[in-house]
């Protein structure tokens, strides 16, 4: 088996003690060397200022390839290219480029009168301009897609207007995402398709996340999480990542995302169980 790639998704802090325990992940996770980190960005912008901070500090400390999270909610053309821009200011030209969700509470997604229209097209500007774009991609149909082949459909679009790869939304069996790989394929892309891992640290948590996203939770799954104890509920969760990623490298998959939610150990102890060894040298991370 080959030895992946893997990058690491991080949240921006919000408070100083979450700062404390954003470096403890970065310099955790930093050893194993990912080709990218990237920094999300909260529902409708609510981190937007935050996000840029901790892109800006990750890229100033380390020397890690900062990718920045980038959504069109509730805001103008302008006002999203000029943030595009900060990050550029800053070394940083690797966009996730985003819809991105409503604010809570306000119903059902509207683009901003002067803002762009979605992904589609917040992905051909900044590709115009010059950005590595990445995009998101759904291997379960999203809550507000029809069906999965216009899901597959609206990724194609994305690729065809700039993006260079993309990454999935988080899932829990290796079908799933062979399946879809195997559909878009079919369906004329031909840019890397990442798959995106969410080693399960707080089991009630996730369950909320895969309602929201319509990620299927197998029944297997329920129920050993469901028999659980506390000191097995980490042995399992490891267990179950490092067997999906298996899974995936085995057939034939290349790079590995994972979505940390800033806790660092279960990705470390999944990578490492995948043979992953640390850098035994690492520059500039302190």
């Amino acid at each position: 088996m080959h030895r992946p790639s893997v990058s690491f998704e991080f949240f921006p802090p919000k408070t100083v003690q979450a700062s404390f325990r954003l470096w403890d992940c970065v310099q955790t996770l930093a050893p194993l060397q990912p080709d990218f980190v990237s920094v999300t960005y909260g529902a409708g912008g609510t981190t937007r200022k935050l996000t840029h901070e901790a892109v800006a500090a990750l890229g100033q400390a380390t020397d890690l390839n900062v990718a920045a999270h980038l959504t069109c909610v509730d805001a103008t053309r302008r006002e999203t290219l000029d943030i595009a821009e900060s990050y550029r200011a800053s070394g940083v030209t690797h966009i996730v480029a985003l819809r991105g969700d409503p604010p809570k509470g306000t119903g059902a997604y509207q683009s901003h009168p002067d803002g762009f229209d979605g992904a589609i097209d917040l992905t051909r500007a900044l590709a115009d301009k010059g950005f590595d774009v990445t995009v998101g991609a759904y291997p379960e149909t999203h809550p507000d897609a029809a069906s999965q082949a216009a899901c597959i459909d609206h990724l194609k679009a994305k690729i065809d207007a700039g993006a260079t790869r993309a990454i999935t939304q988080f899932f829990f069996e290796a079908e799933t995402f062979l399946r879809f790989r195997d559909a878009c394929a079919d369906a004329g892309i031909t840019a890397p398709i990442l798959p995106g891992v969410l080693p399960i640290e707080n089991w009630s948590g996730v369950q909320t996340f895969a309602d929201q996203c319509g990620t299927a939770i197998p029944q297997v799954l329920r129920d050993a999480f469901g028999n659980a104890t506390p000191d097995t509920v980490d042995l399992l969760a490891t267990a179950h990542a490092s067997e999906l990623c298996d899974t995936l490298l085995i057939e034939g998959v290349e790079h590995l995302h994972f979505y940390t939610l800033n806790k660092p150990e279960l990705t470390r102890d999944v990578c490492h169980a995948l043979g992953l060894a640390p850098a035994t040298s690492l520059q500039n991370v302190a």
